[in-house]
């Protein structure tokens, strides 16, 4: 190694004397480092979800779904953007068999650990370059068990020849592979193929049904994008109820046979909340809304995008306004960490009682909130603001991360309080958020500078006075 300067050196006086082209090229025209993406975008409570060096533009979810065994088979299409010069890349999926997997058309070579499928690429991609995969695959999903969040079987249930999917924070990759973090949004196309006589509703909208005799596919395209943990398919004995909104939404809900009555009256004034959100925050983000109840008790219900999925036990008029509300606070404007999940809940929890306000009145809102703040106070509630996985959904979440809407409402009044929200949702549709943003946007909105007053509410342990 020593001599290599001197080597160097007479190279040098070389090309004086005799003239010679750079031996090396400029570094703006090297080629590219192509390297595999991670697996994991290191959120700070699942740091192994999603995946980076591509960005998903659109799933192609084609399944056939055998309902009485509970197996699927078909193919995800995913058409996707490197994002770095790329060489493999990886996708979530637990569980399944793959078949085969090509990317551009070529065959590919795979091989899966854990919830990892990592794909070699034959070519390699530069960065901003196209590129479609297609993961051929099957099997008997099951339902993802978390013992921290045991009160929810994420992803792909089946019970009593009834299909229906609650993914969040991670279930998503029970049925189908994906870049499996709510930082990746994408547009879907679902093509499910079922035995007659059962019925699927998923996200989106229905734009075809093939009757193939005694096989029929259900067609549902989500146009607007959408975090993975809000996708969605029941499948079972359903009645599709539609009605259309002030809006020109139509809402489209699916009830069990024999509760069509009941839940339509339950259901019944889902357009006029339409209506009152929207005045609220902004236009209804999507082209349908509805709900779907299950025949059998879940225990909660979840704001899947377009379709909230719902336990008959669940199925009041706050809950409603509750997972209605998520469609515009956690699924147009969506968290971007896990540990920040008030952002979803907080939101949507104030905003059912806005809902409660605007039928009730503001002493109602106040007399009830003050009730919460005695309750937090008493219970010791932990912050909001950065929660562990055992805290994503729990009371503080909810009831604090409301209050600290509420004593933003008290701060800088109403008039400015509605311009906050309607700035914030309008800023971030169909993205993502972090509590920072939010900060952000309030201390823009307000003229003020309100972060040392919203971190507060929002990460010290003893609960703030009441703004007066």
């Amino acid at each position: 190694m020593k001599r290599l300067p001197v080597l160097l050196a007479f190279l040098w006086l070389a090309c004086i004397l005799v003239g010679c082209r750079p031996i090396v090229a400029p570094l703006d025209d090297a080629a590219p480092a192509f390297l595999p993406g991670e697996a994991g975008v290191g959120d700070p409570v699942f740091p192994l979800l999603g995946n980076s060096g591509y960005d998903v533009l659109h799933y192609t979810l084609d399944l056939n779904v055998d309902v009485q065994r509970n197996v699927i088979s078909g193919s995800a299409t995913i058409l996707a953007e490197a994002t770095q010069p790329l060489s493999a890349f990886n996708l979530d999926l637990l569980g399944m068999t793959v078949e085969t997997v090509t990317v551009n058309e070529a065959p590919t070579i795979f091989v899966r650990d854990g919830q990892e499928l990592t794909i070699t690429l034959t070519e390699p991609l530069e960065a901003r370059a196209p590129f479609t995969t297609v993961v051929v695959y099957g099997g008997a999903p099951e339902a993802l068990a978390d013992p921290e969040l045991d009160f929810i079987s994420q992803g792909w249930n089946w019970r009593d020849e009834t299909v229906f999917v609650v993914s969040e924070p991670a279930g998503a990759m029970t049925w189908y592979p994906v870049n499996n973090h709510p930082t990746d949004k994408a547009t879907y196309t679902l093509r499910i193929t079922v035995d007659e006589p059962h019925v699927v509703a998923a996200n989106g909208v229905l734009v075809e049904e093939i009757d193939h005799g005694d096989q029929r596919t259900y067609i549902w395209e989500m146009a607007q994008p959408m975090a993975s943990y809000l996708t969605t398919v029941a499948i079972g004995d359903f009645v599709r109820v539609e009605t259309q909104a002030a809006e020109n939404v139509l809402i489209r809900h699916y009830f069990p046979t024999n509760e069509v009555e009941q839940l339509s009256r339950v259901f019944a004034n889902t357009g006029e909340m339409i209506a009152f959100y929207s005045d609220l925050i902004g236009e209804y983000p999507f082209d349908e809304y509805g709900v779907v109840v299950m025949p059998f008790a879940l225990g909660f219900a979840l704001e899947t995008q377009t379709l909230s999925v719902f336990g008959p036990e669940m199925t009041t008029e706050g809950v409603n306004a509750h997972e209605l509300a998520h469609q515009w606070f956690g699924n147009a404007v969506t968290l971007a960490r896990w540990d920040q999940t008030w952002l979803n809940e907080g939101f949507a929890t104030y905003l059912q009682r806005l809902w409660l306000e605007h039928k009730l009145g503001r002493e109602f809102l106040d007399k009830g909130m003050r009730q919460y703040y005695t309750m937090l106070a008493g219970a010791s509630a932990p912050p909001p603001g950065i929660v562990q996985e055992d805290s994503l959904f729990s009371i503080s979440v909810y009831e604090r991360g409301a209050w600290v809407l509420h004593a933003l409402r008290l701060k800088i009044g109403d008039e400015l309080f509605w311009e906050f929200l309607r700035t914030y949702y309008a800023r971030f549709k169909d993205g993502v958020v972090t509590t920072d943003d939010f900060i952000a946007t309030a201390n823009e909105v307000s003229g003020q500078d309100l972060t040392e007053f919203l971190n507060a509410w929002l990460y010290d342990v003893e609960m703030p006075p009441i703004p007066e």
